[in-house]
């Protein structure tokens, strides 16, 4: 009887089920109900309910009750869930750990732990399995068959509310999505502006589709590319690749959709971009963009679906969209090209040095550039939208001359150096008219307006493009400021760098006279932009010799520095450029550098017919003969003691001698600065300039036996130290030879 009461109670409770799961409104609700009722009859302590989503085969649950979890999606083959899915077995678990079924990582994200569990398939009448459910933790005792079959029983009789509720929820998301879609189409086409459009577009994409990131290529016919400003999750400002080139190329060429599930067991992925960026595809979906006429005009592609691979209906819903909005996409790409047009025309026309001005067919100036502002002395509002005959009037006259000319001739008018009123100066200029015409049919031309070409070749300009020869333009332009008193004679305090190419005539006799002649333009060129980047003045070529000065014409803080650093920097673009001589099989070319600074003549010497900008006198020749000195020593650059204690940056230094130089009485202190080796070239720098600081105080203190030995640890450092070399013969000759009490440790130089 007992028994009896119980099946008419269980009976009871399913029909209460299957009534209170019809009612529900919505798939969470009816979720919910069911899990409920499954805990409840089973003695539960929580439960979930999985169904299967067909379009990307996996079993997802919306609620999982006693979790915290709201969703939770796995693939429909995997874990006990999954086993009994694909099998249609329910399965009794009473240790989930041990089984090896048993998927533990939504235990690790809810801190939930599974002690026991029974899972049970959900049929429709049909036998369809759509879904299982699972109940966890039996509160006492342990899960039974008879469990299993309230279970079954409680998911068969909500099996068909179940599929019914996800069909009308498939059918409202797709009338929402097509909804949505159609708004995204307003108002992705509502702009013109071809940035702002991909902006929407490839972000549109990627939500629609769930992807995580997209990325829209237009193609550019002129240069036969693929071209994007912009792809979601990454700022690339604009990338371009051959149309051809990668799974986009093949796209393109083919007019067909690629939708590859697993990017790397693909043979057309490159993962170059993936290795640069740090990013990992695993899906890619890739669509043709076509316009009205059938002709594919770009391609679109997204990449990481949510949830798993693209699929045919992702494909149908991207290629319905690219292909709304392809009108629009090209007619914002025409828009683009003709706005690039006009921004390059005037950022032409404002950057040109020389002045602009153009009038219609009816006479009025319609543009002005900013060099024709500033030559004629005027503004905007002063010249624009007036009549040329009345701007260009009085001492002006002769160029609306000249305007008429052309506009009856339609042939384009010269004036050379001419001058031109503006204000209350006279400007010396070139004029060149030109007449604007537009081609109309039958080959025919139409007059639609003139444009002058203002040259400026006053004084300034002439001095600027005199003084660029000698010096960096940038100098150059502060030198018109001072005026031209600057290139009057003066005694100023500057430095002066010469070089000189080491074993020039023999490079000469083996390469002849073409051979050196290139040889001379490439080493020129290297050198000079060296100078010239640091604030050098050339003075002039000697043969194969650089003169250079710092501090000429105009003077800075730092300018033995300056000539210090383009001395380095010479030796480094030296070492650069043999390296590149090596590898064509070609010998390298050594160099010598002196630095002096002391106070030199400069001005425009010469005569009446022929005159140089130059510097001359004893500080010139002083960085001369250190120059020369440089094979004496074995040295890269020295240095005079001048410009060694003007330098306000460190350097690593070393002291060579005390000199008196040919033609001089005085003695002077030379340096050779080091900055220019490498660990390389000078291997053990630090510990080297120890020993040679020890080796040179004990030479000046006539300390012979210290001096060699000093000197000879600097030669195990570095074998083929030539000055290190020097002062262990010197040394050894004045131990055998004692110069006396009155030895000043200078050393006279007989030779240039």
């Amino acid at each position: 009887m007992a028994g009896r009461q119980k099946q008419i109670h269980q009976m009871d409770l399913l029909l209460r089920v299957a009534k209170d799961v019809a009612a529900q409104d919505t798939l969470d609700e009816m979720l919910r109900s069911i899990v409920e009722a499954g805990t409840q009859q089973t003695g539960a302590e929580s439960g979930t309910l999985f169904l299967n989503d067909e379009r990307t085969s996996e079993l997802y649950s919306r609620i999982a009750e006693g979790g915290t979890i709201r969703e939770i999606r796995m693939m429909n083959s995997t874990g006990i869930a999954g086993h009994t899915f694909t099998s249609g077995v329910g399965a009794i678990v009473d240790d989930p750990y041990s089984d090896p079924r048993f998927n533990p990582d939504v235990d690790k994200q809810t801190g939930y732990t599974t002690n026991s569990l029974i899972c049970a398939p959900i049929r429709t009448g049909k036998g369809e399995v759509i879904g299982v459910m699972q109940v966890l933790n039996k509160r006492e005792g342990s899960f039974t068959q008879e469990d299993m079959r309230l279970l079954e029983e409680t998911t068969s009789l909500c099996a068909m509310a179940l599929r019914g509720r996800q069909f009308m929820d498939r059918m409202h998301q797709a009338r929402e999505r097509e909804l949505k879609f159609l708004d995204l189409v307003a108002d992705v086409t509502s702009d013109l502006d071809l940035g702002t459009m991909l902006i929407k577009v490839v972000g549109e994409a990627a939500k629609m589709l769930q992807a995580d990131r997209a990325t829209l290529f237009l193609n550019d016919e002129k240069t036969n590319e693929l071209f994007s400003r912009v792809a979601m999750g990454d700022s690339i400002g604009e990338i371009r690749m051959p149309n051809h080139v990668g799974i986009s190329g093949a796209v393109f060429t083919s007019g067909q959709t690629i939708n590859i599930p697993h990017a790397y067991a693909d043979l057309r992925f490159n993962p170059s971009f993936d290795k640069r960026t740090g990013y990992f595809t695993r899906s890619i979906l890739c669509v043709p963009i076509m316009n009205k006429s059938g002709k594919t005009i770009g391609v679109t592609q997204v990449l990481n679906r949510e949830g798993g691979p693209f699929n045919a209906e992702d494909e149908a819903r991207l290629k319905a969209f690219t292909a709304q909005v392809a009108m629009s996409l090209e007619s914002a790409k025409l828009f683009d090209q003709v706005q690039q047009v006009k921004n390059y025309n005037e950022s032409m026309l404002q950057s040109m040095s020389n002045g602009v001005v153009t009038l219609n067919d009816e006479g009025a100036i319609v543009t002005c550039n900013s060099a024709a502002l500033r030559i004629l002395r005027t503004t905007p509002a002063a010249i624009l939208h007036r009549k040329a005959e009345e701007y260009f009037s009085g001492a002006n006259a002769w160029v609306l001359d000249r305007i008429k000319v052309v506009e009856q001739t339609l042939q384009s008018d010269i004036t050379m150096d001419a001058e031109l009123a503006a204000e209350a100066e006279k400007v010396s200029v070139n004029v060149t008219v030109q007449p604007l015409v537009s081609q109309e049919e039958h080959g025919a031309t139409k007059n639609i307006g003139t444009m002058l070409m203002i040259e400026d070749v006053s004084g300034e300009k002439r001095m600027k493009s005199t003084m660029s020869r000698y010096m960096d333009p940038r100098l150059a332009d502060q030198l018109l400021a001072g005026g031209e008193d600057l290139l009057g004679g003066k005694s100023v305090v500057a430095t002066v760098l010469f070089s000189d190419v080491r074993s020039f005539t023999t490079i000469t006799e083996e390469l002849g006279a073409q051979g050196t002649v290139t040889l001379l333009n490439e080493y020129f060129t290297l050198m000079v932009d060296c100078i010239q980047k640091h604030g050098g003045m050339l003075d002039k070529f000697i043969g194969d010799a650089i003169m250079a000065v710092f501090g000429l014409p105009l003077p800075h803080e730092d300018d033995e520095d300056r000539a210090l650093r383009a001395s380095i920097g010479m030796m480094a673009e030296l070492r650069k450029w043999n390296a590149e001589r090596a590898t064509a099989g070609k010998k390298p070319v050594e160099i010598g550098v002196g630095l002096n600074t002391d106070n030199i003549v400069s001005g425009n010497i010469g005569s009446p017919k022929r005159m140089d900008y130059t510097v001359i006198g004893d500080g010139v020749n002083l960085a001369s003969r250190l120059e020369s000195a440089c094979k004496q020593y074995g040295a890269g650059i020295l240095i005079s003691e001048n410009t060694y204690k003007r330098l306000k940056g460190t350097y690593r230094v070393r002291d060579v001698d005390l000199v008196v130089v040919k033609g001089k009485t005085e003695p002077v202190a030379v340096f050779e600065v080091l900055d220019h080796h490498t660990e390389e070239s000078f291997p053990n720098l630090t510990d080297f300039l120890g020993y040679y600081r020890n080796g040179i105080g004990a030479y000046r203190k006539q300390k012979w036996d210290k001096a060699i030995a000093a000197f000879g640890q600097c030669l195990k450092l570095r074998p083929n130290d030539k000055l290190s070399h020097i002062y262990v013969e010197r040394s050894e000759e004045m131990k055998e030879n004692p110069p006396g009490d009155g030895w000043d440790g200078v050393w006279v130089l007989k030779s240039k």
